[in-house]
């Protein structure tokens, strides 16, 4: 039998390891499904939702690494509730507009954000152009009615504007065409826009 002081070692010993095991718990739930740096416990999505949001994600993943295998260490992609969302480094322009496009393609997929990034060096007078440029546009696409400017974003570099997003229908991209080639310095205006009629996923 146990004395005591025993008794007292062996239940905070097990209290020990339940803590362990609890933490453990909730930090592989927050940072497997929100990222790091967010405290949630338990997912509010549904199953289905989560398992959805799974497939996505490993599809995307896998179509990336069949393209290229550099991408399995330099894109990362989360998907939650069908809105996807990629981060990393790129060596170029059209490996963001093409990760965009796989992005968009995925079945299932209701919104793309694209926080991927350019390497490389610009020199401050074109860093500067490509600047000014978005601005403009992105000012353009607010004041005109016919565009959602919030359906998409916006890059420019070197003086090549890409736009990435969804567009209600034709006369949109017009609209978004028309805008962009009457911004000065745009040397080239790049789309990657899909039409509400493409998507597998509308809302009701």
């Amino acid at each position: 039998m146990f004395n005591h002081n025993q008794k007292i070692k062996i239940n905070y010993f097990y209290f020990f390891l339940i803590a362990i095991f609890l933490s453990g718990c909730v930090g592989s739930s927050s940072i497997g499904v929100f990222g790091s740096g967010v405290s949630v416990a338990i997912d509010p999505r549904t199953l289905g939702t989560q398992i959805d949001d799974s497939i996505m994600q490993k599809s995307i993943s896998t179509r990336l690494a069949l393209i290229d295998k550099k991408y399995i260490l330099s894109v990362s992609t989360k998907v939650l509730d069908g809105r996807i969302y990629l981060s990393g480094k790129v060596n170029e322009p059209e490996e963001k507009l093409k990760i965009t496009k796989i992005a968009w393609e995925t079945d299932g997929a209701r919104s793309v954000k694209n926080n991927i990034r350019i390497k490389g060096n610009f020199s401050f007078k074109n860093s500067a152009k490509d600047v000014l440029i978005t601005t403009q546009l992105r000012a353009a696409f607010i004041l005109n009615k016919e565009i959602s400017a919030a359906n998409f974003n916006l890059d420019t570099i070197n003086q090549k504007i890409y736009i990435f997003g969804i567009a209600k229908d034709k006369n949109e991209v017009d609209e978004i065409m028309k805008e962009s080639k009457q911004i000065a310095y745009v040397k080239d205006v790049i789309p990657s826009i899909i039409l509400v009629s493409e998507l597998s996923r509308q809302k009701n």
